[in-house]
């Protein structure tokens, strides 16, 4: 794709980048340089994606970067390096046609339980409705981040939306950026009201034998054995 050949949509997803990335700073979801989100163009081979090193706060439409789906990155004004989170997020656009945006980002509750090794379960109604499941991805075999061929085969089930990374963060989807937004959004939610549930549960000695548990692959496994 030649620069003559950029969708005139570039800008207008940039601006959707740009303030996705802002609240997701003022939310906390996300601070310093990591995590990574992108939005694909209405051309459908290309996507508008945040460069390493730069911070959601400081996402501009001069330092964003426009990637095809094959990975061609094009010249921009900023001389940056390409997301480390690239080959995953054009992993996932390839293989399911119904996602246009990715939010990663290194929200620390959810991050918390991946770090333990935990998956987020869906407690409440609003995870079950909008998310279902969210599966923890774990770390490569040499203790490294996850790679592409870890993360994508996730996704070829349609029915998953998003999921948590290992000691990494997490990823949602969605048709828009906003939706993709609120998924991440969600996950840190239902990781903090878990984690009081938990605590609670454990203080009082409370029996949690009558409590829901739901969407996660332990209790998938216990709902089979009944």
């Amino acid at each position: 794709m030649s620069d003559s050949q950029v969708p005139d949509d570039v800008t207008r997803k940039k601006d959707q980048v740009v303030a996705t990335a802002r609240r997701c700073f003022e939310l906390r979801l996300q601070t310093n340089a990591g995590g990574n989100l992108s939005v694909r163009l209405d051309s459908r081979d290309a996507v508008v994606i945040k460069p390493s090193g730069v911070g959601f706060n400081e996402c501009t439409r001069d330092n964003l970067q426009v990637v095809t789906l094959d990975g061609n990155i094009l010249p921009t004004a900023a001389d940056l390096r390409p997301s480390k989170d690239l080959d995953f997020h054009l992993d996932i656009y390839r293989r399911r046609d119904d996602i246009n945006a990715i939010v990663h980002c290194h929200s620390p509750w959810a991050t918390g339980y991946a770090s333990a090794g935990l998956e987020v379960p869906c407690l409440t109604v609003q995870t079950v409705e909008k998310i279902g499941r969210i599966p923890l991805i774990p770390l490569s075999d040499n203790g490294g981040p996850q790679t592409a061929a870890m993360i994508g085969p996730c996704f070829d089930d349609p029915g998953i939306r998003a999921a948590v990374l290992a000691n990494h963060g997490t990823i949602g989807t969605g048709e828009t950026l906003m939706a993709a937004q609120y998924l991440a959004e969600i996950i840190e939610e239902t990781a903090h009201v878990a984690f009081v549930r938990d605590t609670l549960v454990m203080a009082h000695g409370l029996d949690t034998r009558g409590l829901p548990r739901f969407g996660t692959v332990k209790d998938e496994m216990v709902a089979m054995a009944r």
